[in-house]
């Protein structure tokens, strides 16, 4: 009996698509973020030798990298960030050859190496011996003290967007996807994970040995390792979850549906070839809600909150086992091309389970709500409101908006509108994946291929896409037409909020059985309205009391809906509010909740001592992302 022949079907295509990649290298844009000359030579394999040590807070080992030559050269050149290199020879012999640094501003350094000289298509394969910084920004070391449980030292990584080249030398861009393989070493009773399926494990005297290979070639940015004490239960054949041991029996009930999720997936998106889909809850300094390494998705801890609320981060890195990890941007200034079609897809997998008056309500609020305040607090004319972004010099983590998310997700639903003929449009999805699972895909490539895919409505999209407006101009795009009635529920209890001078105690029952998105878009509707000029009349803080005490809200185990909460409390210039606000910020290491709260008491002068003294103490148990983010936002005086 051959097991899913469908998934392998599937998997020998794409390796052969790889294949043909190699020999026909498709003209594409340049990737503004790499100095690598991955134009000329491409890396087709990565081998890792890794020891991690914990005292020195490094990773030290080696790297086999195997080259193929795209067109004649006689060097590589590799993106770095304060790697240490020891020796770097042609992998095979004695032969060690001569490179050089080279300082490359906010991107690192280029690592230069020179070799013998190769044709076009001649293969290479290079040893390099080296260790990582201890300033690595890719990975977080955390202290036994600093764990939930307390029990042992612990490391996860987040490479994301352009951080890999501070753990190996790399091309670091999407527009080169390569396997890999990894033989990892940990202290005695830790366990290692890899964005990857496990191939062995084995012991020696003083430690732990584990060993990992990623088939279907990935972009850097996608390889991911967590070392800790670490417990998993199982959620279906395909799925464990993965926690320290105190939290895994609540991640276990919490994430219980995932299998569905993956099955509806499938069922949109086409057969899912990854292998296994593990899922890990990573500490509360995991600077995201989720991350999309293939075969172990990142998750926040912040998502186990035991009412299975959270599940949309779940969708999402689901979503991106299709959009992103197998049809993957050929740039980051194409990035919406990654999470505007995971967002649509998510919210597609969701309507599913939900129907589809939640689909359009949560596409409503991402344009509404995220959107809209994105743009206006970036500014319509900025660079970073376009959906095709220009990124020469800029790193492209101050890009990462909501941006790509939802004016990608918005052009695809109005896409979708438009064309009128939902299942062809998601025949449509499928073919684009399988399309460009096999090379990087840019803006233009998508447009092409959509105006293929629909000759025969070439006047729809001429004459209704704007396509300069959505790819090329800043700002908010024609606002799509939405199913409102689920936001129009929450618009109702928040008018009773602000619309008159009494306290509408009355919705307490109608308010606690929505969904926690309807709940949020009621919080978020009264901060908007109390923010407008001349609308302060009817919200004030013995309101702010009022809804606090009768919906619960300050117990409320949602993460977004606390942040939003305190974000409404720190509207009104609540000083009760700045404690539980330090609160947060000290247990969350979400970039933008705390981020943005943190913008907010650094502004305020009856907080901005205390929140600058609650930042520089949390600095050492905060992850490097974050930590910079915040750096950005604080008074320069503080710097």
């Amino acid at each position: 009996m051959i097991p899913n022949l469908p998934n392998l079907i599937f998997l020998f295509s794409l390796c052969l698509g790889f294949l043909i990649q190699s020999s026909l290298c498709k003209t594409q844009p340049i990737d503004p973020s790499t100095s690598s000359n991955y134009k000329q030579i491409t890396v087709e394999h990565y081998d890792l030798d890794w020891k991690i040590n914990f005292e020195k807070t490094k990773i030290e080992g080696s790297v086999v990298i195997s080259l193929k030559a795209l067109k004649p050269t006689n060097q590589v050149i590799f993106d770095t960030r304060d790697l240490e290199f020891y020796k770097i020879q042609e992998n095979g012999t004695n032969q060690e050859l001569s490179y050089e640094i080279i300082e490359n501003g906010i991107f690192g350094q280029k690592l230069r190496i020179t070799t013998k000289n190769l044709e076009e298509g001649e293969k290479i394969t290079l040893k390099i011996v080296y260790s990582s910084s201890q300033n690595a920004v890719a990975v977080q070391f955390l202290t036994a003290e600093q764990t939930t449980d307390g029990k042992a030292p612990y490391l996860f990584s987040q490479c994301q967007e352009i951080n890999a080249r501070s753990i190996l030398p790399c091309m670091d861009t999407p527009s080169v996807k390569s396997s890999y393989t990894a033989k990892v070493s940990v202290p005695k009773g830790l366990t290692c994970l890899m964005s990857a399926v496990r191939t062995g494990n084995s012991t020696s005297e003083n430690s732990d040995i584990f060993e990992y290979h990623q088939k279907v070639p990935i972009p850097t940015y996608l390889l991911a390792i967590v070392v800790g004490k670490l417990e998993s239960r199982k959620i279906s054949d395909r799925i464990d979850v993965w926690a320290e041991p105190s939290k895994v029996a609540a991640a276990q009930y919490e994430f219980a549906e995932t299998e569905k999720l993956l099955r509806i997936a499938e069922d949109l998106a086409g057969p899912y070839i990854w292998g296994r889909y593990d899922l890990m809850i990573l500490p509360e300094s995991f600077p995201f809600g989720g991350m999309e390494n293939p075969c172990l998705t990142f998750v926040t801890s912040q998502a186990v909150v035991g009412d299975r609320s959270m599940v949309n981060i779940i969708a999402h890195e689901i979503a991106h086992s299709w959009t992103g990890n197998l049809a993957t941007m050929v740039s980051w200034e194409h990035f919406w091309l990654n999470e505007g079609f995971t967002t649509f897809l998510e919210r597609k997998i969701l309507g599913r389970m939900n129907g589809e008056k939640s689909r359009q309500f949560k596409m409503q609020l991402g344009f509404e709500n995220d959107l809209t305040t994105e743009v206006k607090d970036m500014g319509e004319l900025s660079e970073h409101t376009k959906l095709v972004q220009n990124l020469s010099g800029i790193d492209p983590h101050e890009a990462l908006t909501s941006v790509p998310y939802e004016k990608g997700g918005a052009l695809l639903f109005t896409l979708e509108q438009k064309l009128n003929d939902v299942p062809r449009f998601e025949q449509f999805l499928r073919n684009y994946i399988q399309e460009f699972s096999n090379t990087p895909v840019s803006s233009e490539d998508f447009k092409e291929f959509l105006y293929k895919s629909y000759a025969d409505k070439k006047d729809v999209l001429d004459n209704v896409i704007d396509w300069d407006l959505w790819f090329n101009k800043p700002g908010l795009p024609p606002k799509p037409d939405y199913d409102t009635s689920l936001n129009d529920e929450s618009l109702g209890i928040a008018k009773k909020w602000t619309e008159d001078e009494k306290i509408p105690k009355h919705t307490r029952s109608t308010f606690l059985k929505m969904t926690a998105d309807q709940k949020n878009a009621v919080i978020d509707e009264i901060k908007r309205t109390y923010e407008k000029p001349n609308c302060q009349k009817y919200f004030n803080i013995n309101k702010f009391r009022a809804i606090t005490k009768i919906y619960h809200l300050d117990t409320n185990k949602s993460p977004l809906i606390k942040f939003s909460w305190l974000m409404l409390g720190l509207a009104l210039n609540y000083e009760p509010i700045i404690q539980p606000s330090l609160d947060y910020v000290s247990q969350t290491g979400n970039i933008y909740y705390s981020s943005t709260i943190y913008k907010k008491l650094f502004g305020w002068a009856k907080s901005k001592d205390l929140a600058i003294q609650t930042f520089n103490q949390n600095v050492p148990k905060m992850n490097p992302l974050t930590v910079n983010a915040i750096r950005k936002i604080m008074p320069k005086t503080e710097l």
